[in-house]
């Protein structure tokens, strides 16, 4: 299969339809939204890699979506202006820079309660599902219907048939095991709920000035992915930062990995070399930096640089797929089922 070519989508055109959405009617559910398609995607599942889509969504002042849910789990990064996400039973006051999960089957909305657009990018795992013919969508739905999710269901079937009392037998000292339909059908529960990651307090821990010692990329983590150190289910988000004066990276060679990545430049200027085709971008450009399996190197420029890094790492990890090389006379890992790369804080940056 022929691996995707990277794309840079300019500010100009970003900007642009933020511009025209602001002037139409609002869509189904009183959202204005255009997906950002690679030109290489085909239906069903059209997005800016095989299993990712990206969105520009925009709210004009006092506007208020439909609450919606669904089964694909989203990133979401505000570009401008500030407004209200309602999710589960949780809410948030999001402004410029903030980024926010939406998990998986929560009903949501959203709100412009400012003076300005509120716009914001959404990365989700649609196109997959929609490949797969299991995207699910329900629109119109209640807050005070689901209470943030679905109630259990109850049956007549006897007290006995539950995941604590079936059945679970040893099957060989190895660690074969054969349980009972109930583990199937009542997987224990690890809590997903919307976080709020405010960027007045993640850029309290990224470097700002060139030897504060503080690190030039951070994972925005929840809990709820555990080891596989998500953002959601299915994405990690990173903000990357190198401030002003901070020595240029000599060029050489990148990394690679199976997990693809989309970078969106909020802040700087700088340039990307993937499998020697070269790319100078700015802010506020958005790029497909990392088709699967595609070196890569980075260079920011003197000014320094803001990066929001999407990648469908934690499903990787979960499928057991993920696999990174970050030296290229370095072997190859399979990271979470191997001991992996150490050594590092940063992309090819050595430290202790």
């Amino acid at each position: 299969m022929k691996v995707w070519s990277p794309l840079l989508v300019p500010r100009e055109a970003i900007e642009a339809e933020i511009e025209r959405l602001a002037e139409v009617p609002a869509g189904q559910g009183g959202r204005r939204s255009s997906v950002i398609v690679h030109p290489e995607s085909t239906a069903p599942g059209l997005g800016l890699s095989p299993g990712v889509d990206v969105t520009i969504n925009v709210l004009k002042p006092g506007e208020e979506t439909e609450p919606v849910r669904h089964n694909s789990n989203q990133v979401e990064f505000c570009l401008r202006g500030e407004g209200e996400v309602r999710a589960g039973d949780r809410q948030i006051s999001v402004s410029k820079w903030s980024a926010w999960n939406i998990p998986s089957m929560k009903v949501y909305s959203h709100r412009n309660n400012g003076k300005d657009l509120f716009v914001r990018l959404t990365y989700s795992n649609a196109p997959m599902l929609e490949k797969l013919g299991i995207h699910h969508i329900e629109r119109g739905v209640a807050y005070s219907d689901l209470r943030g999710g679905n109630s259990p269901a109850t049956t007549n079937a006897p007290a006995k048939y539950t995941r604590e009392s079936a059945p679970d037998f040893v099957i060989t000292e190895a660690g074969a095991r054969v349980r009972g339909y109930e583990f199937l059908t009542d997987i224990e529960v690890v809590e997903n709920h919307m976080i709020h990651w405010p960027w007045e307090k993640v850029s309290e821990h990224l470097s700002m000035t060139y030897g504060d010692n503080k690190r030039n990329i951070m994972l925005l983590y929840n809990p709820a992915t555990e080891r596989r150190n998500g953002t959601t289910h299915s994405f990690f988000a990173t903000l990357a930062s190198t401030a002003p004066g901070t020595p240029p990276r000599k060029p050489g060679r990148g990394h690679k990995h199976s997990s693809v990545a989309i970078n969106y430049h909020y802040k700087g200027f700088g340039s990307s070399v993937v499998d020697g085709q070269e790319f100078h971008w700015r802010a506020g450009d958005l790029m497909l930096s990392a088709p699967a399996w595609s070196e890569h190197a980075h260079y920011p420029g003197p000014e320094g640089h803001g990066i929001l890094t999407i990648q469908d790492h934690p499903l990787q990890i979960g499928m057991e797929s993920l696999i990174w090389q970050e030296r290229m006379d370095g072997p190859i890992l399979t990271l979470g089922s191997e001991k992996g790369q150490t050594g590092y804080v940063g992309p090819r940056q050595e430290g202790a």
